[in-house]
């Protein structure tokens, strides 16, 4: 199949392990594309193993951008992210390149769509007073103010807790009601939008034996390295997909044991938020995997997908 020319964004997202690389590097060669990565925490050195960052052979093959871009003690948001990635996008269809957005953090591939909500900025005061807080004193005040943003946050988040309550005491609004205010003028608004999922059972075997080839390939020991890199100090990073779990490991609170089964209970949760998320985004377009489906053959079902679109538009 000869390569599409089209230069127009297409975002591919979809639940963590669902296969949304294996499919994203099929479909550079398809589409003329590079990978501009929505993942917010594949932006930090250092967290390779359980943030699953593409090999350095998968990034040798094609370029990957907004991978390691930051240290991990530094601060990271989806500010910087729209304005990191609204760069490389400009720069990717001056050069006739497809930018082909990969990644399953939602509100990142929101932003970057369709803008920045205005929230209200930081209340410093009130932010020090919220982070006194245990994580669980933070969900039951949200519950009792904003029911509509508990049912939806991860409820051992304290960093999305702790903004969810500052936004409602600061403006007496949901935060869940301002992310509805997007800038529908983005030049994003009219990408292709393909979201991948899986049969349920299948998503999740496929989480749990990714966990367990994680722990395998030394997790454990990245975390430690991590840790005297100041990832602890970072709110951010600590709260990617099973480095919380493992630092309990690491400080003597809890078996190694009992953190791996944490990390596939809280992974799995993360994946049933994904498809929450993604299920809510306008225009999204969705392919079932099959469970023995190579990655080639989906990607030739997306690309048609696109084309087919693109001549009845």
């Amino acid at each position: 199949m000869s390569r599409s020319r089209l230069v127009e964004p297409v975002f591919l997202v979809g639940p963590t392990a669902v296969g949304k690389s294996a499919v994203a590097l099929e479909l550079t060669r398809l589409l003329n594309a590079e990978i501009v990565s929505a993942d917010s925490m594949q932006v930090y050195r250092g967290m390779d193993i359980g943030t699953a960052k593409p090999t350095p052979e998968e990034r040798g093959k094609v370029p990957h951008h907004l991978i390691d871009v930051c240290e991990v003690s530094e601060p990271f948001d989806v500010k910087r992210f729209v304005d990191l990635a609204s760069n490389v996008i400009l720069d990717l269809k001056s050069r006739g390149k497809t930018p082909l957005i990969v990644g399953g953090t939602g509100l990142y591939v929101r932003a970057l769509r369709r803008g920045l909500f205005k929230g209200p900025p930081r209340d410093w005061k009130l932010r020090t007073k919220l982070e006194s807080k245990s994580t669980a004193e933070l969900f039951e005040e949200l519950q009792r103010v904003d029911p509509q943003t508990a049912a939806k946050v991860d409820r051992h988040n304290p960093r999305r807790l702790v903004r969810a309550l500052e936004v409602f005491h600061t403006t007496g609004k949901s935060i869940s009601e301002l992310q509805t205010q997007w800038d529908d003028n983005r030049v994003q608004k009219g990408a292709a939008m393909i979201g991948l999922n899986r049969e349920r059972s299948d998503l999740f075997a496929r989480i749990e034996r990714r966990i367990d080839e994680q722990m395998a390939a030394g997790w454990v020991d990245e975390v430690k390295r991590l840790l005297a890199r100041g990832l602890a100090q970072n709110a951010t990073a600590m709260q990617a997909a099973g480095y919380r779990e493992l630092v309990a490991h690491l400080r003597g609170e809890r078996s190694l044991a009992d953190a791996v089964t944490l990390v596939k209970a809280r992974t799995r949760q993360l994946a049933r938020r994904q498809l929450t998320w993604f299920r809510r985004e306008p225009g999204l377009v969705w392919f079932e995997v099959g469970r023995d489906e190579p990655a080639q053959q989906t990607a030739r079902r997306v690309l048609n997908a696109i084309q087919e679109n693109d001549a009845s538009a």
